[in-house]
């Protein structure tokens, strides 16, 4: 089970890394560092929006399973 567990966390930490870099590069090179400060704030729509969805519930997934490996780790040592 442990196993099941850790490739899941692998992919979904792959997945969240590739989503976070596809949304930055949008944004230019200031973007990357965070001192891109000149944009003005604008609605996300189409292709971004579902980047930035996809974000969250990849968040969210990496979180519940890191909390199941550690769960698991404890149960079985």
């Amino acid at each position: 089970m442990e196993t099941y567990l850790d490739i899941a966390l692998i992919i979904t930490s792959i997945a969240l890394i590739t989503i976070v870099v596809l949304q930055s590069k949008g944004a230019g090179l200031g973007g990357l560092t965070g001192s891109d400060m000149g944009t003005v704030f604008s609605a996300r729509r189409g292709l971004e929006k579902t980047f930035f969805h996809l974000t969250i519930a990849l968040s969210v997934l990496f979180f519940a399973l890191t909390l199941a490996v550690v769960l698991v780790s404890k149960a079985a040592g």
